[in-house]
C-alpha cells in the first residue's frame, strides 16, 4: 500500500510539473494601450513564443472583446489553419487576419474603426501541449483626432529647445564670420593707405 502511494505521488507530481511547464512554455506579447482615429484602420499586434514546434493545423489564435463598462468578453475572431471571420455583430466586415502563426504572429487588423470599438481586446494562443495561462490584453481608445501623448509632447519640447539653441549658435557663428571679414577688410584698407602715403 505504501509503495502504491509513493507511485501515485510521483505520478501526480510529474503531471503537476508538466502542467506548469506547459503553461510557462507559451508566452504572449501585446501592446498595453493603443489609440486609433475614427474611420481609420489599426493593427492589433499579438506575438507569441512556444517551446513546441508551431503548426498551421495545431496552433490557434483567438481574439475576444470586452466593451467599456462591461465585464464579459465576447469572442469575435478565431484562426486555426485559416481565418474564421465574424459572420455578424459589431466586427462583421471590420476584421482582417494579418498574422503568421509560423512566425509567432497572431495579429489582426481592424478596418474602418468605430467609436463602439473602444474597449479591451484579448489575444489567446494555444499550441498543444503548450497552453497559455494569461491572454495578452490591449486597451483600444478610438478618438476623433490623434492626441499627443506625454512622451510626444516632451519630445516636441526637447526638439524645439534644441532647434532654438542651434539657431542661436548659427546666428552667432555667422555674425563672428562677418565681423572677422570686416576687420580683415579694414586692415587691408589701412595697409593700402599706408603704402600710398609712403609712395
Amino acid at each position: 500500500m505504501r509503495r502504491m502511494w509513493i507511485y501515485l505521488s510521483s505520478a501526480l507530481c510529474a503531471l503537476v510539473f508538466t502542467g506548469v511547464y506547459q503553461v510557462e512554455g507559451m508566452e504572449v506579447f501585446t501592446s498595453s494601450e493603443l489609440e486609433a482615429v475614427n474611420g481609420t484602420e489599426i493593427r492589433l499586434k499579438c506575438t507569441f513564443k512556444s517551446n513546441r514546434p508551431l503548426s498551421e493545423e495545431r496552433t490557434s489564435v483567438s481574439w475576444s472583446f470586452m466593451p467599456l463598462g462591461k465585464t464579459k468578453e465576447e469572442p469575435f475572431f478565431h484562426y486555426q489553419g485559416h481565418a474564421y471571420l465574424p459572420p455578424g455583430g459589431l466586427f462583421k466586415d471590420h476584421v482582417v487576419w494579418s498574422g503568421d502563426v509560423m512566425k509567432g504572429d497572431g495579429s489582426i487588423t481592424l478596418q474602418d474603426v468605430q467609436f463602439s470599438f473602444n474597449g479591451t481586446y484579448s489575444c489567446q494562443v494555444l499550441n498543444p501541449p503548450d497552453i497559455q495561462g494569461f491572454a495578452g490584453e490591449i486597451k483600444l481608445r478610438v478618438v476623433q483626432k490623434v492626441s499627443f501623448s506625454e512622451i510626444g509632447i516632451l519630445a516636441i519640447a526637447v526638439g524645439g529647445s534644441i532647434g532654438v539653441i542651434l539657431l542661436i549658435l548659427i546666428i552667432y557663428i555667422v555674425v563672428r564670420v562677418f565681423r572677422r571679414r570686416e576687420e580683415d577688410m579694414t586692415i587691408e584698407t589701412e595697409d593700402h593707405r599706408s603704402k600710398d602715403q609712403v609712395l
